[in-house]
């Protein structure tokens, strides 16, 4: 499975409520209408972006999760076409900020509809990447916790993002400790908090 994010910000004088609700809309059309290969969607509140920690402005990250490298062509194309276009631009004009990436899910279940945190790993050049199993938390529930890895970057992204549905993640999160990972690389911790209007059936592999 594969999960493109696309982290995004208002516009100076939009209202938050408002920008939300918009999300919600473009959400929810796609959960009434779901392109082929499309697997769920769900907007997430996010507390910071992953790559701006201590941001005081609002910030959004939304999860489409997808068959294939074949749907997410076919999302693209879904998302400006009949049925979707208009609720898509509502949120586009207000949008000040786009940046998104592509990930793999390596591990666990994606729960998006339950999310309340999310750490994410990143690498500095020169060094080694470690072995997926270094980077494992320890004593994770895999039925609420989510690795994944990015495999494509449209723009700033981390490498790695352990996705929860576990308010206790930092202090259970020992494969990403300080003393496991290499020299150099980082593990920020950041809330998640899922919005309405984003399609939760079918997520679970397989």
């Amino acid at each position: 499975m594969l999960a493109y994010i696309f982290w995004h910000r208002p516009a100076a004088g939009v209202e938050r409520d408002v920008y939300e609700l918009e999300l919600q809309r473009f959400h929810r059309s796609l959960a009434l209408r779901p392109p082929s290969g499309f697997r769920g969607s769900a907007p997430l509140r996010a507390a910071e972006l992953p790559w701006s920690v201590g941001g005081a402005e609002a910030a959004y990250e939304d999860w489409y999760l997808l068959d294939g490298w074949g749907a997410v062509g076919i999302l693209e194309e879904a998302a400006v076409s009949r049925g979707h276009v208009s609720v898509h631009d509502a949120v586009a004009r207000h949008s000040l900020l786009g940046a998104g990436s592509v990930y793999r899910l390596c591990e666990g279940q994606p729960i998006l509809a339950e999310v309340c945190s999310s750490m994410w790993v990143s690498p500095v050049g020169g060094h080694p990447r470690p072995g997926l199993a270094d980077l494992l938390a320890d004593g994770i529930d895999p039925q609420r916790t989510s690795l994944w890895r990015r495999c494509l970057a449209l723009g700033p992204a981390p490498e790695l993002c352990l996705l929860s549905a576990d308010p206790g993640l930092e202090s259970r999160c020992a494969g990403v400790g300080a003393e496991r990972l290499p020299h150099g690389w980082s593990a920020t911790l950041a809330a998640r908090e899922p919005l309405e209007g984003g399609s939760f059936s079918d997520q679970r592999r397989g």
